[in-house]
């Protein structure tokens, strides 16, 4: 076991950190050789399944991220903005491979996630489930195919927890949307309807956000035209699916070439 890749996971005690390592330690492909969570948290120093309800794993709870990404072959990260950048100039110093689900990333945090990326492997994505990956990549096809008489709008909905909106999956969507129509998100892009807001406008994008319950999430794109409408929709039960898919992103980022890479490339889905 000892021979197997050593993984990291940060933001411990959340509801994605606990699924991740869970996913970890029940795996035969990788094992979990730390956990990170932030200065002052009462997990730290405790044994990391015990803190999860269960029995010791022999992994205790640090707050001192370079020492225990020093020793880890991949750091697995879904926490906030302020939080993965600083993960990522230490990811790359340690050479590790840096997995970020992490979403409400600035311009300028891509900026210097991307100067992380010339020394380590850096892959990102709002979404890490294949079904996702794979309606990112029908959403394109469906946009490239029909023209702008067809209305597109993204609906998404999340737990009462969720902090950002719209999701980086409904960005995720969004972007592929744009990409198919071969227009830039940002300008195209028709958020936050409220009042008198007047027609819409022919070939933007909307955005929807729905926060509820405990939902794990829910994603539609919808080609709205005169007559007919045309949903994709993807939903997801269980974080286990996003856990699975960053365990896996975290193994083939293993000794590939510095630079930043997303599911896409992780599934073999990228377009030559």
């Amino acid at each position: 076991m000892t021979d197997l890749p050593g993984i990291v996971v940060t933001g411990a005690s959340g509801r994605m950190g606990q699924m991740l390592m869970r996913t970890v330690l029940e795996s035969n492909r990788a094992r979990l050789i730390g956990a990170v969570e932030r200065q002052g948290h009462d997990w730290i120093g405790r044994d990391v399944g015990e803190a999860m309800g269960g029995g010791a794993v022999g992994v205790k709870v640090s707050d001192d991220p370079l020492e225990v990404f020093a020793r880890a072959h991949a750091v697995i990260d879904f926490t906030a903005p302020a939080a993965t950048v600083e993960f990522a100039t230490l990811t790359a110093q340690a050479r590790a491979v840096h997995v970020i689900g992490t979403t409400g990333l600035s311009g300028a945090d891509l900026a210097k996630l991307k100067a992380a990326a010339r020394h380590a492997v850096i892959v990102r994505a709002g979404n890490m489930s294949l079904g996702v990956n794979l309606l990112t990549q029908l959403t394109k096809k469906v946009a490239a195919a029909l023209d702008e008489d067809y209305d597109i709008e993204v609906i998404e909905a999340h737990h009462n927890q969720k902090v950002d909106a719209p999701s980086g999956t409904a960005l995720m969507l969004g972007q592929a949307a744009a990409d198919g129509r071969g227009v830039s998100l940002d300008a195209a892009s028709d958020r936050g309807r409220d009042g008198i807001t007047g027609k819409r406008e022919r070939g933007h994008i909307g955005f929807s956000a729905i926060r509820g319950g405990d939902i794990v999430g829910e994603h539609d794109v919808m080609f709205a035209a005169a007559g007919e409408r045309i949903i994709l929709r993807h939903i997801a039960t269980d974080r286990a699916v996003f856990a699975r898919g960053a365990l896996k992103a975290a193994l083939w980022g293993l000794g590939r070439k510095p630079g930043e890479y997303d599911m896409l490339d992780v599934l073999g889905l990228t377009e030559n």
